[in-house]
């Protein structure tokens, strides 16, 4: 779960201001998917692997452009 709340941290930092919905499932089975607009982006399962660092961040950024820049607020 650790490496799906700083997942989820990323992309808030990125992309607050457009994403509506951001879910953290728990499933014990050391199962990791990412799904955006219905859309799985990301398979721990499919792929046979983690995430490399920066992975999904890459893959939301393919989808939802760059992050927003807040300023300095």
């Amino acid at each position: 779960m650790p490496r799906a709340v700083g997942l989820a941290d990323e992309l808030l930092r990125g992309w607050a201001p457009i994403i509506e919905t951001l879910e953290l499932v728990p499933d014990g089975k050391g199962r990791f998917e990412v799904t955006l607009d219905g859309e799985l982006i990301f398979s721990k399962a499919g792929l046979g692997r983690h995430a490399e660092p920066g992975e999904v961040v890459a893959l939301a950024r393919e989808r939802m452009g760059p992050e927003i820049d807040r300023g300095s607020n």
